[in-house]
């Protein structure tokens, strides 16, 4: 079974030579690679975060796998959905599924569940997948979405990825966008706190962050599940690799959407 694409054609181009140019404007070639257990990436269209999207994954090195931990932005009744599909398509070609880290992590956690609805129209895991391809064509991905918001599950599915795939050669990429619908000086005074505590790996203190101050970090719970496993997977390190925001592109800063990228090693 094949997930089509969901939002080629809106969020980045359905065109294969389209997208491909796209893509190119928005990475550096040339930059030094560096592997990374996890990341931040954003996930608006292209036009908007695709340069940092881009600045990040020309940073780093895509190993085979590559989990992509997404949240539901539509309120599925599914706390962690796993894709039952075999390979995702984008207009770059299809990308298999890793169905055998997958049903580990499955395994491991019940509350992990396969379930193709989640997936079929969201586009936080999906528009992550055409940098990887860009990059790395022969990649495997595990992509899942997330309704969970809770501390406490977000600690053990990160602690059930960690467990999964240690010693392997995989990377853990939260898909999120930051503030959402605030002037500019707002969004980026919300966003500090947020990658304040993403730069320190504290993954409580994120959490507690973004529920005090109700910052509208669409990726949060992913990030939180992110970074509870990357520490128990040896991180210590993160690097703010870029933040901006959608008036960049529009000119319009009184109501923007924040974008960060993030690397963690």
């Amino acid at each position: 079974m094949t997930r089509p694409p969901a939002v080629a054609g809106t969020f980045y181009p359905a065109d294969e030579q389209t997208l491909t140019r796209q893509i190119e404007r928005c990475i550096d070639a040339d930059v030094e690679k560096q592997p990374c257990i996890a990341a931040i990436s954003p996930h608006a269209g292209y036009i908007y975060s695709g340069s940092i999207a881009g600045e990040l994954f020309s940073s780093i090195t895509i190993p085979p796998t590559v989990i992509i931990l997404a949240p539901d932005h539509r309120a599925l009744p599914v706390p962690f959905a796993l894709s039952p599909a075999d390979t995702w398509r984008t207009p770059l070609g299809e990308v298999e599924i890793d169905k055998e880290l997958g049903a580990a992590i499955a395994e491991r956690l019940p509350s992990v569940k396969y379930d193709a609805a989640p997936h079929a129209h969201e586009h936080s895991a999906e528009v992550q997948v055409p940098f990887l391809q860009y990059f790395r064509p022969d990649v495997k991905i595990v992509p899942i979405v997330m309704s969970e918001h809770n501390y406490e599950p977000l600690v053990d599915l990160g602690s059930c990825i960690a467990e999964c795939v240690r010693g392997t050669d995989t990377i853990i990429i939260a898909s999120s966008d930051m503030t959402h619908f605030e002037n500019a000086d707002t969004a980026k005074q919300m966003d500090d706190l947020a990658l304040e505590q993403v730069l320190k790996l504290d993954a409580l203190a994120l959490h507690r962050i973004v529920i005090i101050n109700k910052i509208s970090m669409c990726g949060f719970a992913p990030s939180v599940a992110m970074i509870t496993a990357a520490v128990k997977l040896g991180a210590k390190n993160a690097q703010l690799v870029r933040y901006g925001n959608s008036g960049d592109v529009t000119g319009d800063f009184s109501s923007v959407v924040g974008y960060a990228a993030v690397r963690i090693y």
